[in-house]
Order: structure tokens, then C-alpha cells, then sequence
């Protein structure tokens, strides 16, 4: 299968999604994917941003002012221009991706080796033609440093070639632009230099919340030393005079070091950076630790499928692991939406480690637990925020950043129609929700007592607190009702023509809610006495509060309509949207909010959903968790309501959202549905592609890949970790025929699984641990010794999607393997 995903050709109007997902990183910052000869403009988006690296900046936006705190754009060390000197004739142009002398440009990224190689050919009037090759890394293993290498060759003539090293600090957070009337000049205090033996340096800070930066880059010449520099107070620029010959090598090297008062020790930016820089390795020792690094990391972290998939897969495993590396477990560092390729979202946290957590669970579970301990160190913000809306316990924000406050805009732009609206989803309560979901995946993963009983169990009881506070009792119900929130469709954020925002009774929302007190409650009920007191007087909370949670688990309202469930209460009384109609008028309608507004009309009046909402709870739970949940409630759901809930919110959502077509096709493969691999596919090829319109070029969707991921591995195969074993319940499709991975599961590293159709194989290496239990289709319960490789035949499924027994040889389940 290939490890390259290549780009035959420069495109203008692709370049930003080439910049995106050819950006490298190492968990701790990450490098676009720009051309060295690029700066930012319409086309080019030159950028670097750092893990957890915030600044607040106040816009004045049709007089009113609004505060944002972005993760910010960092100066630029890529920066190289060059222009031929040829013997006998005037200096030629600078030459850029955009220049009339380009004739080839190929963008080859190197998933394997953690590299981007892009090779360019100019070809000008007078017959001169110039070769140059740039390969970039952002180093896996030494999470400070990046390096790019450069090749020059002259094609039929010879002379001198000019060459610019740029260390550019003159930016600004610029590369979204429905965020250009917002305040984006984050760097001040620059300074800028070179030292004696070479290395240019730059020294600024963020302007409000004081991060001071330090940034040097070596460059190396060959065969000549600088001819000259230049410095202002934000960029510093080296310039070399090199002579060249026919198809003869011309080589320059940057190595830079980034270094910020964000590091552990503490040290002074600027020196360190120098000295880092002065004292790197050179390109080829860099390139082999660099290549070994991320060997180790693919071992850990790869998910092999056959054919075209496969391929993508790795894509998105690449982008994955670089945004949340095993570096990023040094970091107070969440998981941003958009990873840390551009500045879409603001570089905010939201709910997308809902998506990417299980899969970083059981592949990298020190950086899960890092993810996690983000969560906790702002468990006071969160507090805070509860206290002062009235609320118990704690109230996560839907957006976060360096603090844990609550980083919700409350002002968005349409574009369509030029209008600032108000923006309400900071009522998205259930963001709490996915905390204590990933909470309780991770310590099913991982055994990990000492987390679980510590801030996982602070985390958990908190959360549920709130809601058990939030929630209201209704006599003429009988039930509690939970009101005045946002679910995960944030096109219904009132009801029409209410004076006030939020919608009662989300169904996923309370469901997730009731399935936040339950665990809570079971967690409670494992910690040691002395432990339960603890929290029990942090949280202030007695034996009549831990009843009243109780009792909201198993009483909490989930409204239903025609037979179906209900999105949320009132949901079935809304109108019926002409979706041919809007279809035929817009095409796409991904953006049926921005279509509405801009007709003077508003999607809370209709049946019609941005996303997956009321079915993301298919996407958390197997079938029988669910069912289980819903009888706790006191509920029934069978298959039949379920398959027609699924049928109805197909109809009636228009996928603004690349986690949309991930869980509706997560949703139908386990149902068997027919349409399962058309959403799976969207969600393989939602960034490659660009299905949103343009927002891939801000930055990757990093819930989408991490989401197809954990589609493969909890999905199809349907591994889930629980305490009691590895419970295997596969739903096959044809499109994925079979898969391979390593995991950790309780301590255990490098549990290989294979899945084959009807057939499961499982490795564990020697260790001193005891076997792996698994669980098979049927409760079949069976142990895997460590040392041991066993494989197993596995259930037929029936046309409904429920499993059934095949005949199974003589001892058990299992076979010889392949």
C-alpha cells in the first residue's frame, strides 16, 4: 500500500488544501505545508502554530467590542527566495510557485518518514532552466527542532545563484477570512539578529498572554558561507551568492529550534533557541533520527486496510499522531478541532476527542491520559462556570482554550448574507458529557486504578453533579426535564419566534446525562471509604444528593413523535423543510443555516438538522448498551424503532458537519444498511476532497480522521475494551474487507489484531502479565496467553444485523490461522 500522497501539479485554487494536508508536525508544533518561496496571500497561507499557545485580542465589530483568544500564528522559518545570476546577463526574477517559468511542480508527502518533498522546474524564454528540490521535516524525536534542505541544479548555463534566507516575524493571524474584520496582530516586542558564526535569531512575545517566543535558524550554504544579512526589528534575512554550474549541486540547509516560556524547565527562549539551533545535527543525522522516530510511532499508532482506504486511513493516522504525539504528554494541550494546521475555529477545543480519544486509547495511552489531565487542570473554570450560571458541580465550555473559560463567540458572520448574528452554542452543554464518556473509555482501555480514582473520578462526579442539578422534575410529566440547552444540531438553538435561546429535552443530551450519573454512581461505589468522603466533601454532597442522582438516571424525560425519538421536545410539531426544492435552488445545502438566515428565515422553524444529533448516541453505544440505557429509563427500544429513528433523521439532515457523514455511516454499518459505505466514504475523503467548500485550506478536521479510525477498530471490528475483557462484536462491510492493528489494553503493548472475513486472529507478546481475556459474539469468553497467537471463526450476521452462532469447531471458536 502507499506511504505517499502526492500532487502532480501547482494549482492555485488547491494550493491552501495542499498547505493543510501537507503540513508536518511532532505533537508539540506543526509547519504548513506552504512553498519556502510563498508568503501569505489570497493563495499561500505560510504558517506554524504551537500546542496550547493562545493570545486574546478585543475587535470592534459593528460597535460593539467582542473579545477572541486565538492560537497563534507563529513567525516563519520556512521562508527561502532565490533567483538566478546568469554569466554575462542581468539578474533574473525571484522565482515563486506562481512565476510564468514554472513548468513542473510535484508535492510528494512521505507518510512513512514523517517528510514533505516538493520539486519544482523553471524554464525561462532564454532557455535557462533551474532545477530545486525542498524536503522538509518538523522533527518527531527532538520536538524543538525542524529542518529543510534545499537542491539547486542549473540546466544549461551556468553563473551565480542569489539566495534569501528569511526568519520572518511580520505576521499576523490572517488565514480565515470570515475572520478579517477581527483583530489578528498577536507578536510584539520583536527583535531580531544573527550571531557571529551564522545563526539568524528572533525574539517576540504574544501580546496579552505574555508568551515569549524564541526562534533561531541555522543556514548553511554549500559551497559558500553568507554574503551578506539584513535585519529589521521582525524579520531577519541572510543572503548567499552561490556559484553554480551546469547540473551541478547547489545545497542549503535551515535548521531551526523553536522555543517558548510554555517549556518545561523553563529557560530563556531566545538563548535556548540559539543554542539548539547552532548546535544541531546536521540534515542527514537529523533526517535518520527524525525517519526512526516516527518508525517507533507507526508501530504504535498504524491501522492497515487494503487498497485506496488503506491509503487514506494512513492519512489520516498521520495527521492524527503529529497533532497528538507522544510529545503532546508534555503539554497542557486539548484536541483541537482543527488540529494545528490553521487558524479555522480559533484554534479552539471543542468535543472532538470524543472522536479521537478511543482510538488514542488503545494506541497511545500515555497522550490520552495527557488529553484527559487538560480536562482536569480546568476543572475549576469549570466550576466557576456552573457557580455563576446557578449550577451545581461542573459546566465545561463548547469552547476552549488556554484557560477553561468559556471561548464560544457570541457573535458569527454569515457570509451569505453579510450579517453578524448571535451565536448560541455555547449552551452545548453536553461537551461535559463527552469529557466523562472518554473518561470512563480510558480507564476501560487501561486499568489504570490510580487515574480513575483520582482526577478520572473527580472529572466524573463533577459532570454528573451538574446535570443532576440541571435537571428539573415536571409533576405532569413525571419525569426530569433538562431545558434551555443546545444538542449537538446547532441549527436548533430556540424554538420559532421564542424571545429567549435553547431547546428542552435534546435526546441525546439527557440520555448521555443519565449515562453520566449511572457511571458516576458505579465509580463512586469502587473507591475506597476514605476517598468517597474526600469527594464527597469537595463536591458537598450527602446521601440524599447521591440518591437524587440515582433517581434522575432512571427518570430523566426522552421525548418521542410518530414513533420515532424525538430530537428534542416539540421537535415533531415543526414544519417539513421542501428539501427538493432547496436542493434544486442551492445544490449544496451543507449550509442550510447560512441559506435560511439569508432569506430572512431560520432552520428552528423546520425538521431539518446541520448533523447527526439524536443518533450520535448509535455512534457511542452498541446496540445493547443502548437498549439497556433505555430500559434504565424506562424505556423500550428495539430494533425496529431504532432502524425507523435512523430512517427519519437521514431524510432530514443536510451534513454541515464532516462528523455528520462519520456517524451516520457508523450508524448504518452496524444496521447493515445499505447507504453504510456512500457516508463512510464521505468521511474517508471529507478534507481530500474538500466536501465543506474551501474550509480544508483553515486547517484539517481532526475529530472526522480520528473518527475513521475508530471506525475501523471499534466500529467494523467492533473492539470494545471493558474491565471484564476485549469484547469483539465485528460488523463487516465488503469495502473493508480486512484490518490490522496493534493496541494496549490493560497494561498489555502490542496486542496485535488481525481481522480477516470470519476470521479474528490476536497476538500477545511474552510479558509477565496474565492473558488477555476476550469476549466473542455470544459472551463466547476466551483467553489469549501472553506469548500465545490464537485465531477465531466468527458469527455470520443476519440480514437485520444481528449476529449468529456459525458452526464452530470442535474447541470453541477457534482455528488455525491462515
Amino acid at each position: 500500500m502507499p506511504w505517499r500522497w502526492e500532487y502532480h501539479r501547482y494549482d492555485p485554487r488547491t494550493e491552501r488544501l495542499v498547505e493543510s494536508l501537507c503540513a508536518l508536525g511532532n505533537g508539540r508544533f506543526v509547519t504548513r505545508g506552504s512553498a519556502p518561496e510563498s508568503v501569505a496571500d489570497d493563495i499561500h497561507y505560510p504558517g506554524t502554530y504551537l500546542a496550547g499557545c493562545y493570545d486574546r485580542l478585543a475587535s470592534d465589530i459593528g460597535g460593539r467590542t467582542v473579545s477572541n483568544e486565538d492560537m497563534v500564528r507563529l513567525p516563519d522559518w520556512t521562508a527561502l527566495r532565490y533567483r538566478c545570476l546568469p554569466e554575462g546577463a542581468p539578474p533574473g526574477d525571484w522565482l515563486t510557485p506562481d512565476h510564468p517559468a514554472l513548468r513542473h511542480n510535484h508535492v510528494s508527502l512521505d507518510l512513512r518518514a514523517g517528510t514533505l518533498t516538493r520539486r519544482m522546474f523553471f524554464h525561462d524564454p532564454e532557455g535557462r532552466r533551474l532545477g530545486v528540490t525542498h524536503t522538509r521535516l518538523v522533527h518527531m524525536g527532538d520536538p524543538v527542532l525542524a529542518a529543510q534542505h534545499t537542491v539547486f541544479r542549473a540546466y544549461g548555463w551556468s553563473g551565480r545563484i542569489e539566495i534569501e534566507s528569511v526568519l520572518d516575524g511580520d505576521v499576523t493571524n490572517a488565514g480565515v477570512d470570515r475572520y478579517r474584520a477581527l483583530a489578528g496582530r498577536h507578536l510584539v516586542e520583536h527583535r531580531a539578529g544573527v550571531e557571529a558564526e551564522g545563526t539568524a535569531w528572533l525574539s517576540c512575545a504574544t501580546r496579552t498572554s505574555r508568551v515569549r517566543i524564541g526562534l533561531a535558524v541555522r543556514t548553511t550554504g554549500r559551497p559558500a558561507a553568507p554574503a551578506g544579512r539584513a535585519c529589521t526589528a521582525a524579520t531577519a534575512t541572510q543572503t548567499f551568492v552561490l556559484p553554480i554550474g551546469r547540473a551541478a549541486r547547489v545545497v542549503v540547509v535551515k535548521t531551526a529550534a523553536l522555543c517558548t516560556s510554555l517549556d518545561r524547565p523553563q529557560a530563556d527562549p531566545l538563548s535556548r533557541s540559539i543554542d539548539r539551533a547552532a548546535h544541531a545535527p546536521d540534515f542527514p543525522h537529523l533526517l535518520a533520527s527524525h525517519r526512526a522516530s516516527w518508525q517507533r510511532l507507526w508501530s504504535e499508532g498504524e491501522v492497515e486496510v487494503p487498497g485506496d482506504t488503506g491509503g487514506v486511513l494512513r492519512l489520516h493516522a498521520f495527521h492524527v499522531l503529529q497533532t497528538l504525539s507522544p510529545h503532546t504528554a508534555e503539554l497542557d494541550a486539548g484536541v483541537p478541532a482543527r488540529g494545528l494546521h490553521g487558524e479555522a475555529y480559533r484554534g479552539h477545543i471543542f468535543w472532538d476527542e470524543l472522536f479521537v480519544l478511543p482510538y488514542l486509547a488503545l494506541h497511545l495511552p500515555e497522550t490520552a491520559r495527557a488529553l484527559l489531565m487538560y480536562r482536569h487542570r480546568r476543572l475549576p473554570a469549570a466550576r466557576e462556570a456552573a457557580r455563576r450560571a446557578g449550577a451545581r458541580g461542573a459546566m465545561f465550555p463548547w469552547q476552549s482554550g488556554s484557560s477553561g473559560a468559556e471561548e464560544t463567540q457570541r457573535l458569527h458572520l454569515n457570509p451569505r448574507s453579510g450579517r453578524w448574528l448571535p451565536d448560541h452554542s455555547h449552551l452545548q452543554h453536553h461537551v461535559g458529557s463527552a469529557v466523562a464518556w472518554n473518561v470512563w473509555r480510558y480507564g476501560q482501555a487501561t486499568g489504570d486504578i490510580g487515574f480513575m480514582h483520582g482526577p478520572g473520578a473527580e472529572l466524573l462526579l463533577h459532570i454528573a453533579d451538574f446535570w443532576a442539578g440541571a435537571a428539573t422534575w415536571d409533576s405532569a410529566l413525571g419525569r426530569y426535564r433538562i431545558r434551555g440547552i443546545v444538542g449537538p444540531d446547532e441549527y436548533h438553538d430556540a424554538y420559532p419566534d421564542a424571545a429567549a435561546p435553547g431547546i428542552d429535552d435534546n435526546a441525546y443530551t439527557n440520555v448521555t446525562a443519565a449515562w453520566v450519573l449511572a457511571r458516576a454512581l458505579e465509580l463512586y461505589g469502587e473507591l475506597p471509604a476514605a476517598r468517597r468522603a474526600e469527594l464527597r466533601a469537595r463536591l458537598d454532597v450527602g446521601a440524599d444528593d447521591l440518591r437524587s442522582w440515582e433517581d434522575v438516571s432512571y427518570r430523566l424525560y426522552v421525548p418521542f413523535h410518530r414513533d420515532v425519538i424525538s430530537q428534542f421536545h416539540g421537535y415533531g410539531d415543526l414544519a417539513e423543510l421542501d428539501w427538493a426544492g432547496y436542493r434544486a435552488r442551492y445544490r449544496d445545502i451543507r449550509r442550510l443555516d447560512r441559506i435560511l438566515e439569508a432569506e430572512g428565515d431560520t432552520p428552528n422553524r423546520y425538521q431539518a438538522s446541520k448533523q447527526a444529533d439524536t443518533l450520535m448516541l448509535g455512534h457511542l453505544f452498541r446496540p445493547t448498551e443502548l437498549e439497556l440505557l433505555f430500559t434504565r429509563l424506562g424505556y423500550r427500544l428495539d430494533d425496529d424503532l431504532w432502524r425507523r429513528t435512523v430512517a427519519h433523521y437521514l431524510r432530514r439532515t443536510c451534513h454541515g458537519s464532516t462528523l455528520s457523514s462519520l456517524v451516520h455511516g457508523w450508524v448504518l454499518a452496524r444496521l447493515q444498511g445499505p447507504d453504510a459505505w456512500r457516508y463512510c466514504q464521505e468521511a474517508l475523503l471529507g478534507d481530500i476532497t474538500d466536501v465543506q467548500g474551501g474550509t480544508t485550506g483553515e486547517g484539517i478536521h481532526l475529530g472526522a480522521m480520528g473518527g475513521t479510525l475508530d471506525l475501523v477498530e471499534r466500529g467494523i471490528v467492533g473492539l470494545e475494551p471493558h474491565g471484564d475483557g476485549l469484547h469483539v462484536d465485528p460488523v463487516p462491510l465488503s469495502e473493508v474487507p480486512r484490518s490490522a492493528f496493534s493496541i494496549s489494553y490493560l497494561g498489555h503493548r502490542d496486542i496485535r489484531i488481525r481481522f480477516r472475513p470470519g476470521r479474528l486472529g490476536i497476538s500477545v507478546p511474552p510479558s509477565l502479565l496474565g492473558p488477555v481475556p476476550v469476549i466473542l459474539p455470544g459472551d463466547r469468553r476466551v483467553d489469549v496467553a501472553a506469548g500465545q497467537e490464537r485465531w477465531f471463526r466468527l458469527p455470520k450476521r443476519s440480514a437485520t444485523g444481528s449476529a449468529t452462532l456459525a458452526s464452530a469447531p470442535r474447541h470453541g471458536n477457534e482455528e488455525h490461522p491462515p
